[in-house]
């Protein structure tokens, strides 16, 4: 039996399948979000949640990993620039008819793509960080660009709003890093920087014990406030969206907070107990979004 023929709601389908099968603790391409938005989304999460799979998943080399990232990025520039068409074969093919059109109808800039790939081969050759600056460098390209393609969909181009969703998804990022650092451990991956926790005497061998060391509470300690800050300077990137979109923003940012909050009220030990959300947390969420 022949494939079914390609069509852009075959294609928008499978990125929402993919969207839905990874759903986490933030919302992505939820029903709170405009219908006219949700595909476009949908198919710049497949993206990148493909890329990111190739640089962590399987029991692959880093050769081997970079190797298949760079081949993600051809296929991208060929794709955006129509030197190739996908066959719609499979679902990776389907993803790129997808964000092909996305591309073309919400005049996205490719750089903000290639900015994540860029991240995603650091992931698989760095697994430390000297400074601060040097991770906030990483967020810039792992998370602040999702944050201005989700503006640019929503037709939003403001060097304002721009500003406030870098610092949302790089708080965002970062309490990520807060939350799974046992994972990331287990994984050889450290992303909390030397110049932070150097000064209050932690020390990277202490990090096999549990509870966390003193010095280590007080590094995320440092790190969690840190990034509360850069969450109350973004807060007003949903007031600058407004509608169903700033609603969904609005859930975003109190996603993050909460689990900041969590990890601040568990002792900052997310080794012990790892912070998340459960059902119970969305219903106070959304009211709080909507009476924001």
């Amino acid at each position: 039996m022949s494939d079914p023929p390609v069509t852009l709601d075959r294609a928008y389908a499978s990125c929402e399948r993919l969207a839905r099968r990874h759903y986490e603790n933030f919302p992505v391409a939820s029903r709170m979000l405009p219908q006219d938005m949700r595909r476009h989304i949908a198919a710049v999460y497949a993206f990148a949640r493909h890329a990111d799979d190739l640089a962590d998943e399987g029991e692959r080399s880093a050769q081997e990993r970079v190797a298949l990232l760079d081949d993600w990025q051809r296929r991208f520039h060929q794709t955006v620039d129509g030197s190739t068409t996908p066959s719609g074969a499979d679902d990776c093919d389907l993803l790129f008819v997808a964000l092909a059109n996305t591309i073309r109808v919400r005049d996205l800039p490719p750089e903000l793509f290639t900015d994540l790939l860029s991240a995603f081969r650091q992931d698989v050759t760095v697994h430390r960080y000297r400074t601060w600056d040097d991770l906030l460098d990483y967020c810039r390209r792992s998370a602040n660009p999702v944050g201005r393609l989700v503006l640019r969909i929503a037709g939003v181009r403001d060097a304002a709003a721009d500003a406030s969703a870098d610092d949302v998804c790089t708080a965002l990022q970062i309490t990520n890093f807060l939350q799974d650092l046992g994972r990331d451990l287990a994984r050889g991956r450290l992303y909390m920087p030397a110049d932070v926790y150097e000064p209050f005497g932690a020390r990277e061998e202490d990090l096999v014990r549990v509870p966390l060391s003193s010095p280590w509470r007080c590094t995320l300690a440092e790190v969690g406030q840190r990034t509360a800050r850069l969450f109350d300077r973004g807060r007003t990137v949903s007031d600058r969206v407004g509608g169903r979109l700033g609603i969904e923003l609005r859930l975003t940012w109190l996603g993050g907070r909460r689990i900041l909050d969590r990890l601040e009220r568990n002792g900052y030990d997310p080794l012990v107990r790892r912070p998340s959300l459960g059902v119970s947390d969305y219903l106070p969420m959304l009211w709080h979004a909507l009476v924001w």
